[in-house]
């Protein structure tokens, strides 16, 4: 998408004001000329306090969630795309198509008029590109000093239009463990931003989405029993997730996780686990052994890096541990972190 004028009179409002969230003309003003220009709804369809869609008659799934992503804008992406992308995957996860987002606005007075225009160009070109609209939302300011600039919450709405039950509950003894590329590649770009670091190469966030590689599989058949996708706590988290829901073991060889050697050594010069790291287009694949190569091969078209990899199984044993085979041959248990090793990437 082509970067388009912004229509909103940024010479006479440089900044985001208080009065810009009261529910008065700069609010109006606001709305009319910034965010209906960039997502609908279509001038004859009016503004109303909510929307109405139409919706197949089938299962849906629901997802929200909110972003507080700092700095806003980062290699590979910002808070806009990181946004949409965002809940898109949340809902592929549940095998789901996304259709519509809403989209809720916190600002702080102060901000830069061209910064937000900036964030409402990236997430109309991020939703162009999953294929989703942006059908409702609300907009409100905060005091100077109380925001951060900007955070962004949505939520979305998916159909489910295939008959399998996605859930960690599908999980069974022999199924392989599969993550569609290498990960740690988000946390680091951020913490590179965050702090001024330069690496010999610049690291660019994996932000994307998931829903086109999702419905690649299911359409080729592929007997899906659980997907999760590999976010705040990184890869260890979502499998301790994923083995304590499900109440079976998951062993995975450190040795088949991709990682990038400049992300390895970012994580080592930091003194992070890439395990742990945050990623933003990356899941986690549970299949049938059976159906291992013919899901390797479809991921193999939407790869974004380092290509797919099949990194583990799921053990017979119910004991809900992650168990990592390490470089040397050794193996350990594989925690879930107790905090956060990257605060505000997401």
């Amino acid at each position: 998408m082509e970067s388009f004028a912004c229509p909103f009179p940024i010479q006479q409002y440089p900044q985001v004001l208080l009065a810009h969230g009261g529910g008065g003309k700069l609010m109006q003003q606001l709305i009319e000329k910034m965010f209906t220009v960039a997502f609908g709804p279509k001038p004859q369809d009016g503004l109303h306090d909510s929307v109405v869609l139409d919706l197949p008659k089938s299962r849906i799934a629901f997802t929200t969630d909110s972003f507080v992503v700092h700095p806003l804008f980062f290699p590979g992406g910002d808070i806009g795309s990181l946004a949409v992308y965002g809940s898109v995957n949340d809902l592929a996860m549940s095998g789901a198509k996304p259709l519509y987002l809403s989209l809720g606005f916190i600002l702080e007075e102060g901000l830069s008029m061209q910064t937000l225009w900036g964030v409402v160009q990236s997430i109309k070109k991020a939703a162009d590109s999953a294929g989703v609209q942006i059908v409702t939302g609300d907009t409100k300011v905060v005091d100077r000093g109380k925001g951060d600039g900007i955070y962004i919450n949505t939520s979305g709405i998916g159909i489910i239009e295939h008959g399998f039950n996605i859930s960690p509950g599908r999980i069974k003894s022999g199924d392989a463990v599969i993550i569609n590329g290498d990960v740690g590649r988000h946390g680091i770009a951020i913490m590179a931003s965050r702090a001024g670091l330069e690496f010999e190469t610049i690291i660019e966030s994996d932000c994307a989405p998931l829903n086109f590689s999702v419905k690649a599989l299911l359409d080729a058949g592929i007997e899906i029993h659980c997907m999760r996708d590999l976010t705040r706590g990184g890869l260890a988290s979502a499998l301790n997730e994923i083995a304590q829901a499900a109440g079976y073991s998951i062993a995975v060889e450190e040795s088949a996780v991709p990682v990038r050697e400049d992300v390895a050594s970012g994580c080592a010069m930091l003194g992070f686990d890439p395990l742990y790291v945050a990623n933003e287009g990356r899941f986690a694949l549970f299949v049938p052994e059976k159906h291992l190569g013919p899901s390797l091969e479809v991921l193999k078209k939407f790869s974004l890096g380092l290509p797919a990899a099949h990194i583990g199984r799921v053990l017979e044993e119910r004991k809900s541990f992650v168990i990592l085979k390490s470089f040397i041959g050794a193996n350990r248990i594989l925690d879930m972190i107790s905090g956060e090793q990257l605060p505000r990437i997401c």
